[in-house]
């Protein structure tokens, strides 16, 4: 029976630590505004982007590069090769749908489908009611959910971050600049940043990168 008491108050400690490095979320600033967003769709056509990658974790840290194929308007596939020719992996992404086989190294590279979305561009958020906008100069800023799950911001006409919200906390984050982005998962303390070295607009891709794997 004590055991028993020692592991639940353990697991109180550790639920309550994990709860505190969760950033609480401040409320909206600005004027209120109607619900209507910039456009945040992909580019129309095919396109390659090319992009150096870094992953900083609790217990693993690696950087290679890496690759996304996009096509307008809900598909993308991602490989990412690991330095030195120690392992690859690979995510594939249509709609809402992600596929992301591997080991660990592909699970923690790999951020929720919304917001690999959000990496490339493209705002793709689960449907849900109760949008509170506000608008403070050049940036609009929006809460979605009633309790809110998804804050957005806009800076003009760019999605430039997304995150996550539980229980009125940021669990996890993206943040896009246009020379990448970057994304944390405040709880696990993980870190993966993106760098772009460039953009190719591509002919169709073959219809075999799009096969589940």
């Amino acid at each position: 029976m004590k055991q028993l008491v020692r592991l639940r108050h353990r697991l109180l400690l550790f639920v309550l630590a994990t709860a505190a490095c969760a950033p609480r979320l401040k409320p909206l600033t600005g004027a209120p505004a109607p619900v209507r967003f910039p456009a945040n769709t992909l580019q129309p056509g095919h396109h390659t982007v090319v992009f150096n990658w870094e992953l900083d974790d609790s217990d693993l840290d690696a950087r290679g590069t890496g690759a996304a194929r996009v096509a307008s308007p809900d598909s993308a596939r991602l490989d990412f090769f690991v330095s030195g020719g120690l392992g690859s992996g690979a995510a594939l992404l249509i709609g809402d749908s992600l596929a992301a086989p591997g080991g660990d190294m592909v699970r923690r590279l790999v951020p929720p489908a919304p917001l690999i979305w959000a990496s490339l561009g493209r705002l793709a958020l689960p449907a849900l009611p109760d949008t509170e906008v506000r608008v403070d100069g050049s940036v609009l800023r929006a809460d979605i959910g009633r309790p809110v799950a998804w804050r957005i911001t806009f800076r003009g006409d760019t999605l430039s971050r997304v995150e996550r919200v539980s229980n009125g906390r940021i669990v996890e984050w993206l943040e896009r600049s246009a020379s990448g982005a970057h994304y944390f998962h405040t709880t696990a303390r993980r870190s993966l940043r993106i760098e772009i070295t460039h953009v190719n607009d591509s002919a169709p891709f073959d219809a075999s990168i799009w096969h589940p794997f």
